[in-house]
């Protein structure tokens, strides 16, 4: 099979990288699940913008004060002087942001945040962006989108990509030959036993990349979520309770209903809160309180909210919810440059699997979608202006693939998980002994059964 662009991955950072590339390229899309499995249908918060040059002080400097002040200055930049484009951009693709009686954007504002500058749409903005997205691309006809197809490898030589080796839906084993391949296939939450992310998603990329010394940065910079439901028995993904229902009042009381930690901290600082508080009062979990936010603005607002946890027996205004961090998303990933290019040439890292630097070691919320589309823009316009032409040793590479080494998906998927794994250990290890202490990410947690990474014979073959 051969393409002008590979795309591996099909949340917003892929499709939107899909949709800025030139008409005349041929363009696959491969996904690991079906095409709607991705974790940018499920972001509930909302989306940065810059309202007014006014406000870009302060949103760089919450930016970089969540993330530690180790965050890509320019990178930090690009994405915050790009908002105001993308988001027209999205509107122009029928994205429908939350408005005032006037027809105004509506703006709202979470953890961390000095400011209200996050538009949403009900709290389910990335459905509606990815949604909207993928329907643009569907439309297109220099588009082919696989499902049920999982990139199983690389195929390169000389640190040049020439496309990737992938499990087709009924397990065989194929290779697509590609100008460029672009890698926008999420985060690792499959990787931990509590996580809001699909648990499809284990880090393929990653996996690839320590195979063939792709650049990787900050891979032990993994974030975790303060609040998601809590409930005993994990089955899947973590039901996520956005930051946005801090941002408009709800409150954190620990098991005697008294409150603990200020609810508008960046992220790490309310999870470390939270998890200490757990081991004080020797519970699974700690309460949150929506009751402060008024019925009608609730149920507008947080309409997926209020019903899923109508569904498990909470009616939350007049209940608290119990609530336990769960691991969220991945700042740390494969290097790329402020154009989205790898260290190995004609490969490209876009969305959660890249890491450009712009979150440093704690992401300020809402900014993933954002960062994810201005910086998946940038790779579709660097590839746009590299040309089209397939490589005369390609066709002998592909050739060479040895298919059998790929059969046994179960081996492979553990091969894969624990490189990954292991990894991540040793960057951690690694920055304590350099500071001399617990550096604060998730790894140094997953002793804790609310966090622990599953084990190789527990994992499901994703």
């Amino acid at each position: 099979m051969k393409t002008d662009v590979l795309i591996v991955g099909s949340g917003c950072s892929g499709l939107y990288c899909a949709l800025h590339l030139p008409k005349d390229r041929q363009i696959t899309i491969i996904t690991k699940r079906d095409v709607k499995s991705s974790d940018s249908f499920l972001a509930q918060g909302g989306i940065c913008m810059l309202k007014d040059e006014s406000d870009y002080d302060s949103y760089f400097e919450d930016t970089l004060k969540a993330g530690h002040y180790e965050n890509d200055r320019e990178s930090v930049e690009i994405m915050i002087r790009s908002s105001q484009s993308v988001i027209q951009d999205l509107i122009g693709y029928g994205v429908e942001f939350a408005r005032d009686e006037n027809g105004e954007l509506m703006f709202t504002r979470e953890g961390a945040h000095s400011d209200k500058r996050i538009l949403f749409h009900k709290d389910i903005t990335g459905k509606e962006i990815t949604s909207k997205l993928l329907a643009a691309v569907q439309e297109l006809s220099n588009v082919t989108i696989l499902e049920y197809t999982v990139m199983a490898d690389i195929v390169c030589r000389d640190n040049r990509c020439f496309g990737a080796v992938v499990r087709m839906p009924d397990g065989s084993i194929e290779t697509i030959e590609a100008d460029n391949t672009v890698w926008a296939c999420g985060g690792i939450g499959g990787l931990y036993r509590r996580s809001t992310n699909f648990q499809h998603l284990t880090g393929d990329a990653l996996a690839i990349a320590l195979k063939h010394d792709v650049r990787l940065k900050d891979i032990n910079y993994v974030q975790v979520h303060p609040t998601t439901f809590y409930e005993e028995e994990v089955q899947g993904r973590c039901f996520l309770i956005s930051e946005s229902v801090r941002g408009e009042g709800a409150k954190l009381y620990d098991k005697n209903m008294e409150s603990f930690v200020d609810e508008l901290k960046p992220r790490d600082e309310v999870t470390a809160a939270i998890i200490a508080q757990m081991e004080k009062d020797h519970t699974e979990y700690v309460w949150e309180d929506l009751r402060p936010i008024p019925e009608e603005d609730l149920k507008m607002h947080f309409p997926n909210i209020v019903e899923y946890c109508s569904k498990k027996g909470y009616d939350v205004t007049k209940q608290c919810i119990p609530v336990v961090p769960a691991q969220h998303y991945f700042m740390g990933g494969v290097w790329v440059d402020h154009d989205s290019h790898t260290s190995m040439e004609n490969l490209y890292a876009v969305g959660e699997t890249a890491c450009n630097g712009v979150h440093g070691r704690n992401r300020l919320a809402s900014n993933s979608l954002l960062e994810s589309l201005v910086f998946a823009g940038r790779a579709a316009a660097m590839i746009s202006r590299d040309g089209s032409s397939h490589d005369a040793d390609a066709a002998e590479l592909m050739a060479a693939v040895d298919k059998e080494a790929y059969r046994d998906r179960a081996a492979c998927s553990r091969e894969n998980h624990a490189r990954v794994r292991d990894a991540i250990a040793e960057a951690e290890l690694k920055m304590s002994k350099e500071a001399g202490s617990y550096s604060g990410t998730i790894v140094g947690l997953q002793g804790r059964r609310y966090l622990t990474a599953q084990e190789d014979q527990k994992c499901t073959i994703k």
